[in-house]
């Protein structure tokens, strides 16, 4: 059992080492602790704007989104959609919005829980907080291709605009319309907490890979005992 355990969480820190390095050990749980706020706190915040220039719009057209809705200029840019047959936007990524607040908080209690862990297996409980930003403008740039491809035969510019795909980042052009679409505060605080992540599993290697090694050693003389004896 004991062997199980220490398979799942890694070696236990002996107190006497624990007080003689206290900074080494405590800086990858520090480190893991406030990327996993600065992830909550991105919850609160746009991830994403875009910003549609149109000839009868002169300062532009501004969309906001955040994990959990998107506000802004919206009922105007439905407006315009409608006439080329795009969906309104409020109907795009409804289940991830719904589930936003929850998956935000089961990805900051895996960081939480690796403060626990003291072996490789920390590392694939902060991976879902690394791959957390890319995760969310791969999840948009879906919707927005699923969008601008399956427009309303029916609409009345239909005929007079191809199916196209808007970039999740940068400039695109459709029609006589351009946008411009960037990352916004929230998205840039889940960067923050996906590198401060990765910053925490280095110095989480740093303090317990020799530990992992020297109790794979020990255990590799144990087994090397009955043999001998024979």
């Amino acid at each position: 059992m004991s062997n199980a355990v220490d398979n799942i969480f890694g070696p236990r820190v002996p107190m006497d080492e624990f007080r003689a390095h206290r900074g080494r050990y405590l800086l990858p749980s520090v480190l893991l602790a406030l990327a996993g706020s600065i992830l909550v706190a991105s919850l609160f915040l746009p991830y994403w704007k875009m910003t549609l220039h149109a000839p009868q719009y002169p300062k532009g057209l501004h969309v906001y989104a955040t994990l959990t809705g998107i506000s802004g200029d919206v009922n105007e840019i439905d407006g315009l959609n409608h006439y080329i047959g795009m969906r309104p936007l409020r109907e795009a990524a409804q289940f991830e919005k719904a589930n936003a607040v929850m998956l935000i908080g089961a990805v900051a209690t895996l960081l939480l829980a690796a403060m626990l862990i003291h072996n490789r297996w920390a590392a694939l409980l902060a991976l879902p907080t690394v791959l957390f930003p890319l995760g969310f403008l791969l999840d948009l740039q879906y919707w927005l291709a699923t969008f601008g491809t399956n427009l309303d035969p029916k609409a009345a510019l239909s005929s007079s605009i191809k199916p196209f795909i808007p970039p999740v980042l940068g400039v695109g052009t459709i029609g006589q319309f351009k946008t411009v679409a960037v990352a916004s505060d929230g998205l840039w605080l889940a960067a923050a907490a996906s590198f401060v992540a990765l910053v925490a599993l280095w110095f989480h290697r740093r303090a317990y890979k020799p530990l992992v090694d020297a109790q794979s050693a020990a255990r590799g003389r144990v087994s090397e005992v009955p043999h001998v004896m024979a």
